[in-house]
């Protein structure tokens, strides 16, 4: 009876007088993660993303050359084009100036007018102004009709009215905003190096545009190349700043991508027409086992390809099957192609310009435009049956990979199946050195993979039984960078894992992509714990590299942890401090020996084996206390060719790395 008076009460109270509706931006600052992903950092960087694929429209329309951005020194982000700038005319059915329609209304843009822009990235309208609503501070400044323009916001909102505050002769935008802490709870600190990678992929896939990223945060030692070609330190110290800039585009991005690699023919092979839509495509085979194809519409990197990859992959295929049985080099081969092997060593960009193109999604990752997959295939056809033609022996020696290719496959599959034959699904039952936890829901379970037998044991004894299983790995697992799938898959720490998971290898679907079957996935937690040394990085490294290449969407699905062991314990008496950097260090020896060093002992750990068990949960296993890293990918491309290189064998560009790099790296004594 309570029940239905309480019932009848809420309904009686659900009028129209319930109803909110959020005006002008109060709607992107009620559900931010609608408009930009989510409110950590991804979506902190993805502000400047928005602003800047502003003015990539301005220079794919034919105004804009130079793009400047600036991470200012108090995490504001200050980006200057030389575009014609954002109208400040009164608005005709607004009743307000243009720039603050652009900067306030959703949906309001140059995009929606075909005769402004005849391809987008930003294709809602909705970017710069989501950007204006999550900062606490945003400063429009417009140079045109040989004045200069400047309106103030906060939180989407403005402070003050379009003013004329000087004269310029020349044009173009400047947007400053420093993003609102109330929104971005985790953080408002920007990452050179995570901004620095998508100004340079935007920089390959729109040759001819200079892109310049400065950091006025701290400086950094200056380098200068010689005219041996050695990198030399100067002695000087300068603000950290890149210029990127492709006079070639996505050739020149197939060089960098495949900088590691050893290349099986000279140069890349390009594709370019525009007959039913814009098709720029460049490929290179290497002697290497990886496929890896990148794609983009607009410049947005369609994580999930589409139609337009899809096409590239058929057309790919036919030239060459046709090429290989019209001059008879099948002849000796008795096994049958299959079209993954036509990809094998294949590094590919795929960048199409749609009008109005149909994403599968708000997220804008998967290409859904039908007719992109045969103006694809006809272009990549086309161009391949050319250079097969005109280049018979790079031809032979393709083909010649892609016999080897499918002959490894086979071998593969073999392994393959011995790994899903011990799945528990195949009834072979567990690793004999897992030690599995009790409870069977896989959103609560967590999977410590644990270098060696000695920690391993001690990560069993201080666990959580219920929730925490422990597989201990036996040394460094085979660096799968340098290895064919069925070595790979003949390493019996690569099985283990396979079979601790529950999981079955990626298998390609009808659209060519390779994708697990994760609803048998018995963790969803693959926590990495590793000792807190050179050894033990080098180990996380190589799990991840296996992960990244065979395991990618455990990586996409956030299914993947790194554990964060102490490096220090610092201890005075019977009072102790666990510290994670050499600053906590400092400030935990400061605390203790209130001013002196005194008593005061620092003891360095550097492998799990030196904790007892309960050091171990305390400090690193025990959920309400440890701090865990989750592995995202932010830029594919950037993290294919980082893998590349630091697993692979070619040794000059790791060593450009950790020069640049060194300064940030913490070298055990």
């Amino acid at each position: 009876m309570i029940e239905n008076e309480e019932m009848k009460r809420a309904e009686e109270q659900y009028s129209a007088s319930s109803i909110q509706v959020l005006e002008g931006l109060e709607a992107v600052r009620k559900r931010p993660s609608m408009y930009i992903g989510d409110i950590g950092e991804r979506g902190l960087h993805h502000l400047v993303y928005e602003v800047v694929d502003n003015c990539i429209d301005e220079a794919m329309a034919g105004y804009c050359t130079d793009v400047d951005v600036k991470i200012l020194e108090d995490n504001s982000i200050r980006v200057q084009d030389n575009g014609r700038g954002i109208p400040t005319g009164m608005h005709e059915k607004e009743h307000r100036s243009a720039l603050e329609v652009v900067l306030t209304v959703l949906h309001a843009g140059g995009k929606f007018d075909k005769n402004s822009y005849k391809v987008s990235g930003g294709l809602h309208g909705v970017g710069v102004s989501c950007v204006n609503a999550l900062s606490d501070l945003l400063v429009a400044e417009i140079h045109r009709e040989g004045k200069i323009f400047v309106q103030k916001y906060s939180k989407g909102k403005p402070i003050t009215g379009v003013e004329v505050v000087g004269e310029s002769n020349d044009t173009g935008t400047i947007i400053t905003f420093h993003p609102d802490a109330t929104i971005f709870t985790q953080t408002t600190v920007y990452k050179y190096d995570t901004l620095a990678s998508r100004l340079r992929e935007l920089a390959y896939l729109n040759k001819g545009i200079r892109i310049t990223l400065t950091d006025l945060r701290e400086k950094v030692d200056e380098f200068v190349t010689a005219e041996d070609g050695e990198r030399k330190a100067t002695g000087n110290q300068v603000f950290r700043s890149e210029v990127f800039y492709s006079e070639h585009g996505l050739k020149e991005f197939i060089d960098y991508l495949d900088a590691g690699e050893e290349k099986l023919v000279p140069d890349a092979i390009c594709v370019n027409t525009d007959k039913i839509i814009p098709i720029d495509i460049a490929l290179q085979y290497n002697t290497g086992f990886r496929e890896r194809i990148y794609s983009y519409v607009n410049n947005i990197h369609t994580i999930e390809g589409g139609t337009h990859l899809q096409g590239f992959k058929m057309g790919l295929s036919r030239s060459l099957k046709n090429y290989a049985e019209k001059n008879n080099l099948l002849a000796k081969f008795k096994g049958e192609l299959s079209p993954e092997d036509f990809r094998e060593g294949l590094t590919a960009v795929i960048s199409v310009k749609v009008a109005e193109p149909q994403f599968e999604g708000q997220t804008k990752t998967k290409l859904g435009n039908p007719e992109a997959t045969s103006a694809v295939s006809q272009a990549t056809a086309a161009a391949m049956d050319q250079y097969l033609e005109e280049h018979p022996k790079e031809a032979k020696t393709i083909v010649e990979k892609v016999v080897l290719a499918a002959t490894a496959r086979a071998a593969a599959r073999k392994a393959r199946e011995m790994v899903q034959r011990k799945t528990p699904m195949g009834g072979a039952g567990m690793p004999g050195k897992l030690a599995d936890c009790s409870d069977h829901d896989p959103e609560k379970c967590e999977l410590f993979l644990v270098e060696g037998d000695s920690a391993g044991g001690t990560a069993k004894q201080g666990r959580d039984r219920r929730i925490q299983a422990i597989l201990p790995l036996r040394g460094k697992i085979l660096n799968v960078e340098k290895a064919a799938q069925d070595r790979a898959f003949e390493s019996q720490e690569v099985r283990n894992i396979y079979t601790a998971l529950g999981v079955t290898v990626a298998q390609e679907d009808e659209s060519g992509e390779k994708h697990m079957d994760l609803s048998k996935l018995r963790y969803h937690k693959v926590i990495i714990m590793t000792d807190a040394d050179v050894d033990g990085s080098h180990i996380a490294c190589l799990i991840l590299t296996f992960f990244f290449r065979y395991m990618f969407d455990l990586i996409k699905n956030g299914y993947v942890y790194l554990a964060t062991p102490p490096l220090y314990l610092v201890k005075k008496g019977k009072e102790e401090r666990y510290c994670w950097t050499e600053a906590q260090r400092d400030a935990a020896t400061a605390e203790l020996g209130r001013g002196s060093d005194k008593g005061v002992t620092v003891q360095r750990y550097k492998g799990l084996g030196e904790m007892s068990d309960t050091q171990l949960w305390e400090t690193t296993m025990d959920p309400s206390r440890r701090v865990l890293r989750q592995i995202t990918i932010e830029n594919a491309a950037e993290a294919e060719r980082t893998f590349s290189m630091l697993m692979g064998d070619d040794v000059p560009p790791r060593r450009a790395f950790i020069e640049e790099n060194a300064h940030y790296a913490n070298i055990d004594a």
